[in-house]
């Protein structure tokens, strides 16, 4: 009968720390994962604010450019004192303005200010999933700290080797920077 109790309770204990150990490997590779979606939106950022930047350059030259023509065109007819030099420079103009209509047509959406409000409604919301995947990161972190650091898992994190992790922090000489607001060049 002893024995019979006594192999219950081993038995038990073994279960007992078994589920903890098993514990402690879920918080880990939950913290793995997080970090893992970290990952996927720093790529994403990195490969889409170039792209997005490079297409508002691309319809802000090309709008700057047609625009420039007609200023141009406009400015010629204005100036032009000579009949043949009207007539060359309104030419010039109708044709900077059939350009530039055609164009509109072609791309009626292509207006500067909604591609940087596009851009920037890209960046916030990259930067958004980043701040949510970063959270929840720091959360799965404390939920592993906190089992590695607390009785009786701490028992069984020290014989398997799990530690305490790290959070994701900004550095303390970078804190500074953030009370700035971003810079978006073009």
């Amino acid at each position: 009968m002893t024995g019979i109790i006594i192999l219950i309770v081993v038995v038990l204990l073994a279960l007992w720390l078994i589920s903890i150990y098993n514990r402690l490997v879920k918080l880990r590779n939950n913290r793995e994962n997080a970090f893992a979606n970290i990952d996927v939106q720093l790529k994403q950022r990195h490969d889409l604010v170039p792209q997005l930047v490079a297409t508002v350059k691309g319809y802000a030259t090309h709008e700057r450019e047609l625009l420039e023509k007609v200023t141009e065109a406009r400015a010629q007819a204005m100036g032009a004192t000579t009949m043949d030099d009207k007539i060359a420079a309104e030419n010039s103009l109708t044709a900077a303005l059939s350009g530039l209509k055609v164009s509109l047509e072609a791309y009626p959406d292509l207006k500067a200010n909604q591609n940087f409000l596009q851009l920037q409604n890209e960046l916030a919301d990259i930067e958004n999933k980043l701040a949510a995947v970063r959270r929840f990161f720091n959360s799965a972190t404390r939920e592993l700290n906190n089992a590695v650091q607390t009785f009786p898992s701490n028992l069984i994190a020290g014989m398997f080797g799990f530690k305490t992790e790290p959070m994701f922090e900004i550095p303390t000489e970078q804190r500074a920077e953030l009370d700035k607001a971003p810079e978006v060049k073009f």
